[in-house]
């Protein structure tokens, strides 16, 4: 069975909006750009994926994380024709990987306020929205798939309406952590190629609605199903079965073969393990039919926005199959060995019809998540 979606909101360092997110990676523009949340003299990587909207270079504030998440949810919610002003009994579901971590750390460095009930997303939902039913997944970068297969399965049980959202944005003890663990700072996101220096972070938030009985209302595509799970394998280094295995799954879920892909929307990090153990375990999995479905990589222009990722992925992927349009994976020159007779798209977007897709999220953990996409009927 596949539910619809009515409803689309985002917003990342590329766009305010679906539209124009969209349009900049077909274009294939990049928002990397020089840090600006917080002290470079502190680090010695240089450039992230920022939505700009800070007050001033160097200067941040709290409550970012909530903002995008607020801005993408009303998006979504107009997009559907739902009153945004009466969100009440319907569920909410957010993914994200650090939640407003960054408030709690100008809480601490700068004594900026930051009142504890803000920490959840819920009472900003509800004052927004009269959203009560809100339910917040910490899943790593999985968490927006992860919350995608939770709003599946209330559809399923008979809920008639689910609001599905991911967020997250710039920490500096994330930050901190990424560039300590990588042997040159990085300059850009270059997944599956063989000259990558691995990954840099971004900012976004993305949202949709999943409904059950649409009705009337024009939907923007069908989601099969989605599988999820976690194989536990190391704290941080992915392993291509279980990779694979989630891949697998969603296959069966989904009721679709290899050769029924037509977009593979992977996860591409850029980092020197995720990227070959992805490929291997797509190889392992689509064998034979590995150069029939076309592939790209949005963090080679978004960045890797954590518990964003998966939901910005997901309203591209439907855009790509309502426009048969699919932007290209910017920095891919030599791609890595492991990722041999896929058909990477490069250099511009490409043009072709297209029916079926599958998105890919994976996190620290061993928390693996894959989405099986159908393009509206």
């Amino acid at each position: 069975m596949s539910w619809a979606v009515t409803g689309m909101g985002a917003v990342a360092a590329l766009g305010g909006d679906v539209g124009e997110l969209f349009g900049n990676l077909c274009a294939g523009r990049s928002g990397v750009a020089e840090l600006r949340g917080f002290d470079h003299a502190r680090h010695t990587a240089r450039h992230a994926y920022e939505v700009d909207n800070r007050p001033a270079p160097g200067v941040d504030v709290p409550g970012r994380a909530t903002g995008l998440l607020l801005d993408a949810v009303g998006q979504a919610v107009r997009d559907a024709g739902l009153d945004e002003s009466d969100l009440s009994g319907v569920p909410v579901l957010v993914g994200t990987g650090l939640r407003e971590l960054r408030s709690v750390e100008l809480w601490r460095t700068e004594g900026a306020g930051f009142p504890a009930a803000r920490l959840h997303f819920g009472t900003a939902l509800r004052e927004a929205f009269r959203a009560d039913d809100t339910h917040t997944l910490s899943n790593a970068c999985s968490a927006g798939l992860y919350a995608l297969a939770l709003g599946v399965d209330l559809l399923a049980q008979g809920t008639d309406t689910v609001v599905v959202a991911g967020v997250d944005v710039l920490t500096e003890t994330m930050y901190g952590l990424l560039e300590r663990v990588q042997p040159v700072p990085p300059t850009r996101v270059r997944p599956f190629d063989r000259d990558r220096d691995g990954v840099l972070m971004g900012e976004g938030a993305a949202a949709v609605v999943l409904s059950r009985a649409p009705g009337g209302r024009p939907v923007h595509g069908q989601v099969r199903d989605v599988a999820v799970n976690c194989d536990a394998f190391h704290v941080t280094a992915p392993d291509p079965a279980g990779i694979a295995e989630a891949i697998r799954e969603a296959h069966t879920r989904g009721g679709v073969k290899p050769a029924d892909i037509d977009l593979l929307m992977v996860h591409g990090t850029g980092t020197l393990l995720n990227d070959e153990a992805e490929a291997t375990a797509l190889a392992d999995v689509f064998g034979p039919d590995r150069d029939k479905p076309l592939v790209t990589a949005t963090k080679s222009m978004t960045g890797h926005t954590s518990g964003a990722s998966g939901l910005l992925n997901l309203v591209v992927t439907l855009r790509c199959l309502a426009e048969g349009r699919v932007p290209p994976t910017v920095g891919l020159d030599h791609p890595v060995d492991e990722a041999a007779g896929f058909r990477f798209v490069t250099g511009e977007a490409a043009h072709r019809p297209l029916t079926v897709a599958q998105l890919n999220a994976f996190g620290f953990g061993g928390i693996n998540a894959v989405a099986i996409l159908e393009a509206a009927r």
